[in-house]
């Protein structure tokens, strides 16, 4: 879960390796560096901490190559210092290597290597690989490159360079995302392409058990077994723009306000209002057998998890079809029942998070169809799926999920009417959905209108350090989502649960003034999520509710309300998440943290 950029070209290496680890720095935040090839020798820089501070070393002996790699690390084996910090050097000084990923078996590597005589400073896993590498290494950096990764178990995105062959980088893959930028007269590894736009738009995308060697003047991509291989150049399907502040104070501010844009660009093209039915073209191919579809699993993690779950009523409700929601981490190690008539819908913003695309291995091991929802064009689960839909709405940097979100919920949504059009739902019906589906745009707008109410609110609540967020139906995924925002980034102590869970245990824990945020729009549960109020009240809660515009009633029972405009349940979560995510956000700023990178979390997570 870390950042990768190496480059060889023309042009002087470091201004492009330090822009692109600033793209990326929303990958990993523990420490930086780059190695330079200068004169056919290493130049090292490295330092704990931001990019800033490795800004901060480099001098001119770094700033004249054409030939370099560079890495931001969210630390998984060593504590986050300088010697454990990327690149890592050989003790023969020759060969640098950056990695993301995790090597399973270092532990018996570094025994082997080090009956060999070799020594190593660091704590890290990914010192065995480069020590294994040189260990291989006879005049050839590919060959020695591949010999030691066929002794590796685990996984791994790397770059490598060495000075006895200079203005040379070979890189390859296995479950960590790697890219290849093609420019004229030179070429960009990076492990997002976000490292990649500012300089060309053309990529390639490794996959699992592909190498690449690139010089100025070309590249070479083979597997692993040294079979050549031809690999499709794509586009980068953002802009520059769409990754940049453009004038607001954090990434996660910018993406809940880009929220409306980027549901409309969710649903452009695929609401055919005129024939009452949903427009899926990533899954036209497996429709004919979509149709006798008997029960559905999703699997996910974190935020994804939570809009499957909302997926989950979404698919009994619309479409009528039995669903189960299942943490992609907890999938892979039972043996799931995957019985004819089953699908699985893996749900993924990066479409690289380890453990959901292991997850849809498990399944198509067992036979079983996999859609993807994914944003990321291009991406493993994208490419390794039988059908999928993606979300398109744009980039997302901040680590804390908001406008994939709102994306993945709106695609399921699209997915059920899809689903339930060839079931039960008439024209008319399916009409009336999509054309509601076509006002929550402009409906969220309005809620985000009022940030600076909420606000407030955040500020009275800001010093308390345990929260809980209730909700029941369509609602309690929500409930879960905004706990999930709060802990995230403000670093309190936050439980969601579904409002008549808490009298069997959590009502303990309700003090004098706790703050309890309660999703009340007016549904069909109502009355009951009411009553829930009301005991929370007697026990000296702080109500803050989310409640349906003009419903002055809850006022007598809250002490904050944050108002939504009216939508049809099924579609309710799509505007009662976003007073949660502008709450966590304010309450994350007014305690002083930082919203985009907060600690210990890295917004792809690639390593199991």
């Amino acid at each position: 879960m870390c950042g990768i950029v190496a480059y060889v070209g023309y042009r002087k290496a470091q201004p492009i390796l330090i822009e692109g680890l600033k793209r990326l720095e929303y990958r990993g935040y523990d420490s930086a560096g780059v190695a330079m090839l200068r004169d056919s020798k290493l130049v090292i820089r490295k330092s704990p901490g931001r990019i800033s501070a490795l800004e901060a070393i480099l001098d001119d002996e770094t700033a004249a190559g054409t030939c370099g790699l560079s890495h931001t690390r969210w630390a998984t084996h060593g504590a986050p210092n300088q010697v454990n910090a990327h690149p890592h050097t050989d003790s023969t000084g020759r060969i640098a290597l950056v990695h993301n990923g995790i090597i399973e078996n270092y532990v018996s590597l570094k025994t082997y290597l080090q009956q060999k005589g070799i020594e190593f400073r660091s704590d890290t896993d990914t010192e065995v690989l480069v020590q294994l590498i040189s260990h291989h290494y006879q005049g050839n950096l590919e060959e020695a490159v591949r010999r030691a990764l066929q002794d590796v178990r685990g996984t791994y995105g790397i770059a490598v360079l060495c000075t006895e062959e200079p203005d040379k980088i070979v890189a390859a893959r296995k479950g960590s995302p790697l890219i290849v930028g093609i420019g004229d007269g030179e070429y960009i590894v990076a492990s997002d392409a976000a490292a990649v736009i500012q300089h060309t738009t053309q990529v390639i995308h490794l996959s699992d058990g592909e190498m690449v060697t690139i010089w100025s003047d070309g590249f070479r991509t083979t597997t692993l077994d040294n079979v050549p291989i031809t690999k499709e150049v794509s586009e980068i399907e953002f802009s520059l723009e769409e990754i940049e502040l453009g004038g607001h104070e954090h990434f996660m501010s910018k993406e809940i306000f880009e929220q409306p844009d980027a549901l409309q660009n969710c649903l452009r093209g695929r609401l055919d209002l005129t024939e009452g039915r949903v427009v899926l073209g990533g899954l036209a191919n497996v429709s004919r057998e979509l149709s006798h579809v008997r029960r559905i699993i999703i699997t996910a993690c974190g935020t994804a998890w939570h809009a499957g779950l909302v997926g989950e009523y979404l698919f009994e409700d619309l479409a009528r079809i039995p669903t189960e929601v299942e943490y992609a981490s907890e999938f892979r190690y039972r043996n799931p029942i995957m019985e004819e008539g089953t699908i699985q819908i893996v749900i993924s913003q990066s479409g690289e998070t380890a453990d959901t695309l292991a997850a849809a291995r498990e399944a198509r091991e067992k036979g079983a169809r996999v859609l993807g929802v994914v944003n990321a064009v291009g991406s493993t689960i994208a490419r390794e799926t039988d059908a999928g839909v993606y979300l398109h709405v744009g980039p997302e940097i901040g680590v804390a999920s908001t406008k994939a979100y709102i994306g993945q919920v709106t695609v399921l949504t699209l997915m059920a009417l899809y689903f339930g059009r060839r079931r039960h739902l008439s024209q008319a019906e399916t009409s009336d959905y999509m054309r509601e589906l076509s006002a929550i745009p402009e409906k969220i707008r309005r809620i985000t209108a009022q940030s600076d109410a909420i606000k407030e609110v955040a500020d009275l609540f800001k010093g308390r350090e345990n929260w809980l967020y209730l909700g029941r139906g369509y609602n309690y995924p929500t409930a879960l989502e905004g706990a999930l925002k709060l802990k995230e980034i403000s670093y309190i102590h936050a439980e969601g649960m579904p409002a008549a869970e808490m009298k069997h245990g959590p009502i303990a824990l309700i003090t004098e003034g706790m703050p309890v945020v309660f999703i009340a729009t007016r549904n069909s549960q109502y009355e009951k999520v009411i009553s829930n109020i009301e005991e929370v009240r007697a026990r000296g809660g702080q109500v803050i509710a989310v409640a349906t515009e003009g419903d002055h009633e809850l006022k007598r029972y809250s002490e904050h309300v944050f108002y939504v405009p009216d939508a049809p349940e099924p579609l309710q979560p799509l505007v009662n998440i976003i007073p949660l995510q502008l709450l966590a956000y304010h309450a994350a700023v007014l305690r002083g943290c930082n919203v985009d990178k907060p600690r210990n979390l890295a917004k792809s997570v690639t390593v199991e």
